[in-house]
């Protein structure tokens, strides 16, 4: 019996070994969250193991599980998406970043955990990742509006789809006020998108307008001195965002008489994308090609 654990250690002990090589981490984009907020989750998996690792192929080599610090259980819908085989040199780090909010009910606030295993079907184990702890936090509900979304071009013969924009204030990190936007149904039950919008000062008064597109524009400050002005589409996306800076006349929305919406006031702040490139001197006096 000796001999049998003996030559059982001895075979065990290579695998454990390699295993040990691997490791897996988690980052978060950000560590607060409201409910029903997009959760993209980053997995870092480093091999040091002096062996290539093939990974990817089974839709089960990387799962998630997500518990609550007060035991709270966590529904899961479904297993999200990650399959797709790749090969993992020896001294390479690889990394997949997951979506987590569509596949786990995280809609109660409180502080909650996140862990990350990787199968490692050639050894025939598991790696798991030390937990990543994050809070899912309520917001103050500013403002919100129902509207119809618009039907696809050439569609006639149906009612519109109902939904409904809410604005929302919360207080990240207890430090910085952020806004954000939520997309849902008209009674809010189903919530299509939240995400944030960017930051705020606490006397900042946003004002909205929706436009025939029935996309959203808002305008607030988010500074001492500047203003930021966003535009969201029905879908919870923001197709456009700008920063106007209060010089001598406040930025304000202003509606056109075709319904067009746009800032008026202000100075709009010029994107890096926008500036016409500087050349070095000798650019500029390089010869001229025949």
């Amino acid at each position: 019996m000796k001999q049998f654990w003996l030559i059982l250690g001895l075979a065990v002990a290579p695998v454990l070994s390699a295993s040990a090589q691997v490791t897996v981490s988690l980052t978060l984009d950000q560590d607060q969250f409201l409910p029903s907020e997009s959760l993209s989750v980053t997995v870092h998996i480093t091999n040091q193991s002096g062996q290539p690792l093939h990974l990817g192929a089974d839709p089960d080599w990387l799962t998630f599980s997500v518990e609550a610090a007060d035991d709270y259980i966590v529904v899961k819908n479904a297993d999200p998406p990650v399959q797709g085989a790749f090969e993992l040199d020896s001294s390479q780090i690889a990394t997949k970043r997951v979506n987590l909010q569509p596949y786990f009910d995280l809609k109660r606030p409180g502080r909650y955990q996140i862990i990350a295993t990787v199968r490692i079907k050639d050894w025939n184990t598991d790696v798991s990742s030390a937990p990543r702890g994050f809070d899912v936090i309520t917001g103050a509900k500013l403002w919100s509006q129902v509207f119809g979304v618009p039907l696809p071009a050439g569609v006639s013969n149906r009612p519109p789809e109902v939904r409904k924009y809410t604005l929302e204030e919360a207080n990240y990190l207890h430090s910085q006020l952020r806004m954000y936007v939520e997309v849902s149904d008209e009674s809010g039950a189903t919530i299509f998108k939240v995400r944030a919008i960017g930051p705020m000062v606490s006397f900042s008064q946003p004002e909205e307008q929706l436009d025939r597109s029935s996309n959203l524009h808002v305008l607030y400050q988010s500074g001492a001195a500047n203003f930021l002005y966003s535009v969201i589409s029905p879908g919870g996306e923001i197709v456009r965002q700008e920063i106007y800076d209060y010089l001598n006349v406040r930025p304000r929305l202003h509606v056109g008489d075709d319904g067009s919406i746009t800032v008026f006031g202000g100075v709009r702040r010029v994107k890096p994308q926008e500036m016409t490139p500087v050349k070095s001197p000798d650019e500029l006096n390089a010869p001229a090609k025949p």
